[in-house]
Parts: C-alpha cells; sequence; structure tokens
C-alpha cells in the first residue's frame, strides 16, 4: 500500500454522473454482476474500518454488495443505497438493507453515519453534491471513502477490445480510440481527481488522500468474457455487436494460451471529517 497526494487534473469531456441511463443499467443482469466483479482488497477493508471513528456505514451505489458484505465481515453495520431497484433487490436478498435513490435525492430522515463509502460507483455521483451529501450525514470525525479497481489487462486484450467496440460503436467516447489513455491508470485520474475536487469544495472535510492497494488475479478466457458485459458501455448493448465483441476478445485472449494474469490497483480517494463541522 502507498499513499499519495491526489491528482488535480480536471475531468474532460462530459461527467459521468450526467450519463443516467449507463449508470443505472447494471441491474440488466445483477446475478452476473455480482458473480464476476471482483472483491476489494482485504488490506484495503482494514485500512479504512480502522479509520473510521465508529461502526456504521452507508454505502453509496451499494449494487449488488459486493464492498457492503466485506465491510459487514469486518464487525460494520452497513446500510445500502442504490438508484437501481435491480440492484437493491438483489443485494436484500443477500442480506443488505438498502435503500432506492440517487445519493444526491436519498433522504436521511435524520441519521448519521461514521462512514460513508462507495465500491466503483463515486463516478456516477455528482461529486460536489455527493460530497456535500456526505459531509451532512457523517458524524464529526467520520469518514468518506471511495474507491475503485484499476485493471491492466495485457494489451492484446485491451486493443482487441478497444478495436472491436470502435467497430460495434463508432460514436463511442473519447478513449476507444486514437487518444485512448496510455495506460488505465491514466483513464482514471480525471475520477480521482474530480472526487478530490468535490470533497475540497464541500464544507466540513480535510484534505483528501489517496491511497493505493496492488494486487492480482489470474484469468482464465471465459472468466473474463464472463464479466465484460458487465461493463457499463456493453451492459445496453444488443446480442449481435456484443457477441461480435466477445468473439473479437476471445480470439486476443486465445493467442495467450487461454488464460492472463491481471495486475490491479485499488485505488482509495478519501478525507475525514473535520471534528467541528456541522451535521444534519
Amino acid at each position: 500500500m502507498t499513499t499519495q497526494p491526489p491528482t488535480r487534473s480536471p475531468v474532460s469531456g462530459p461527467a459521468p454522473h450526467t450519463a443516467r441511463q449507463m449508470a443505472e443499467s447494471f441491474g440488466v443482469d445483477a446475478e452476473r454482476y455480482d458473480r464476476t466483479r471482483p472483491s476489494y482488497p482485504d488490506e484495503m477493508v482494514a485500512r479504512i474500518v480502522a479509520a473510521s471513528p465508529g461502526p456504521d456505514v452507508l454505502d453509496v451505489g451499494c449494487g449488488t454488495g459486493t464492498a457492503a458484505r466485506q465491510f459487514q465481515a469486518a464487525g460494520c453495520r452497513v446500510l445500502g443505497v442504490d438508484p437501481d431497484a435491480r440492484m437493491a433487490g438483489f443485494a436484500r436478498r443477500r442480506g443488505l438493507a438498502v435503500e432506492v435513490a440517487r445519493f444526491e435525492d436519498w433522504d436521511p430522515a435524520g441519521r448519521t453515519f461514521d462512514l460513508v463509502i462507495a465500491g466503483t460507483a463515486w463516478h456516477w455521483v455528482d461529486p460536489a453534491a455527493g460530497a456535500a451529501k456526505a459531509a451532512r450525514v457523517l458524524r464529526p470525525g467520520g469518514r468518506l471513502a471511495a474507491f475503485w479497481h484499476v485493471a491492466e489487462p495485457p494489451s492484446a486484450v485491451s486493443e482487441a477490445l478497444g478495436a472491436a467496440l470502435r467497430r460495434a460503436l463508432p460514436d463511442a467516447p473519447v478513449g476507444l480510440g486514437a487518444t485512448a489513455p496510455r495506460s488505465a491508470m491514466d483513464g482514471y485520474r480525471p475520477m480521482f481527481a474530480a472526487a478530490a475536487d468535490g470533497i475540497r469544495k464541500a464544507d466540513g472535510f480535510d484534505e483528501p488522500e489517496e491511497w493505493h492497494f496492488t494486487w492480482e488475479r489470474e484469468y482464465t478466457r471465459d472468466e473474463w468474457l464472463d464479466q465484460l458485459p458487465t461493463s457499463g458501455i456493453l451492459t445496453r448493448l444488443p446480442a449481435e455487436p456484443l457477441a461480435a465483441i466477445l468473439a473479437a476478445v476471445g480470439e486476443a485472449i486465445d493467442t495467450l494460451g487461454g488464460r492472463f494474469a491481471v495486475p490491479y490497483t485499488s485505488v482509495v480517494v478519501t478525507a475525514a471529517r473535520t471534528a467541528t463541522g456541522r451535521t444534519g
């Protein structure tokens, strides 16, 4: 684990949280999402829990409850909030209390928390409004922690996906064409910057920090292709172009022997609620 100051570079192009159809599309196959999306490093969860003044956690964009279950296992009491009723329903069946709402519109009804988390979800929240809302529901000394997985698959796999996406989606966002970032981390940095800038603009937080946790996972061809349709740009794609994309990526994986290792960095953008801040 390393600690470093978050980047300050601005987000270019439309902000992710404005793409509401994509943001609320993951419930189209909640079971696949829960089955294939990786959990978070135990070291990361332990570090966040240790930095929280208490066990009461609000999980923003909780999805199927992947992160929530890990925080529950670490001794926390977790309430989830998610805008997609299908994802919320899945999480409830797995034992998580969930309320359906966009976080910006959610009514806390006077409730406060020691920790507000968001696992691979904070980019779907308006960063300024979300941080201000988090400041209102956090107890003094509480903590906001937004975190993401940054995967660096082999270049052959990434390039095959990019080429297939450009064929299927010629109007796809910047990032799939000639201006694609040189690494996955470069592509994620605008999200980290937006989260940090939103925290700075909110009333009541210390200076945000960025924590990094590195790990690795090996995938078979079938495992990688199983999780690929849970990507936001593919969740609403019709069956025929999706099949073509998966076939192209599968061919690239075959050239690697049918399996490959993916280095991951789980990145946390986090800040503590000032002890003198107002709540409620």
